[in-house]
């Protein structure tokens, strides 16, 4: 059975832009790798943290929304603390309210870019 997740990760503000993207398709193959089926990603860039982390005020801002096994959780937050380049992330199981929520917000989203 595929559990609905939201995965938000911070990387570090010191990347390049392509170091930013590359980081986060690894992230991103590392779950296609395990079969998981990506629904939504969102790059929110440059933003500043809400208190400092590492001496560090702003991070790279970026979240994947995806069906996976509950497994692969797992396996991708050990890969989360294993690169120095994610300073703090979050993984979250959505329910059914999260979930229809989250299909709002995308086609909010989708219509306001057109």
């Amino acid at each position: 059975m595929l559990n609905h997740y939201e995965s938000v990760f911070i990387l570090t503000p010191v990347l390049s832009d392509a170091q930013m993207k590359e980081t986060a398709e690894k992230f991103k193959k590392l779950l296609v790798d395990a079969k998981a089926e990506i629904v939504n990603e969102e790059y929110w860039g440059l933003r500043k943290l809400a208190y400092p982390i590492e001496k560090k005020s702003t991070g790279f801002y970026c979240m994947f929304e995806f069906d996976a096994e509950p497994t692969v959780i797992k396996n991708l937050e050990i890969q989360f603390r294993r690169d120095e380049k994610v300073i703090r992330f979050l993984t979250t199981k959505l329910d059914k309210y999260a979930a229809e929520y989250a299909i709002k917000r995308r086609s909010l989203k989708s219509k306001k870019e057109n």
